[in-house]
């Protein structure tokens, strides 16, 4: 049902490292990539993430209650994205582990614009 998330970024550059290093753990990486935008993903699979400018040219801005949810492959992936994404300028929004019942387990984070994103697998 999704096609592609998009995320408002205030540094282009510092939003691409973020994702080129969460993209390369998922076995993807840039699909797209213009002077005010990046896109992560593979052309024809699932849901894409991309980091761009806001086209109106105002601050980039944080969604209340939006968050972009990766899946991940295992457990253990869950652990590396967050990881990764805290070695890359995010910061922790909750560490990995079991969220209720059912077998959702999930790390979350923010972007280094303050994006909220989670990993997470159903085990």
């Amino acid at each position: 049902m999704i096609g592609y998330v998009t995320l408002g970024a205030a540094d282009l550059q510092r939003a691409a490292k973020f994702y080129d290093a969460l993209a390369a753990e998922m076995g993807t990486g840039r699909m797209m990539e213009e002077e005010t935008f990046i896109a992560w993903g593979t052309p024809g699979g699932a849901a894409g993430v991309a980091a761009t400018l806001p086209f109106d040219g105002q601050p980039a801005t944080v969604g209340n209650g939006t968050m972009v949810a990766l899946a991940a492959k295992d457990k253990d992936q869950v652990h590396k994205l967050h990881e990764i994404a805290l070695a890359n300028g995010g910061s922790d929004e909750g560490a990995p582990g079991p969220r209720g019942e059912g077998g959702f387990y999930a790390a979350y984070f923010r972007d280094p614009d303050g994006n909220k994103l989670n990993a997470f697998t159903m085990v």
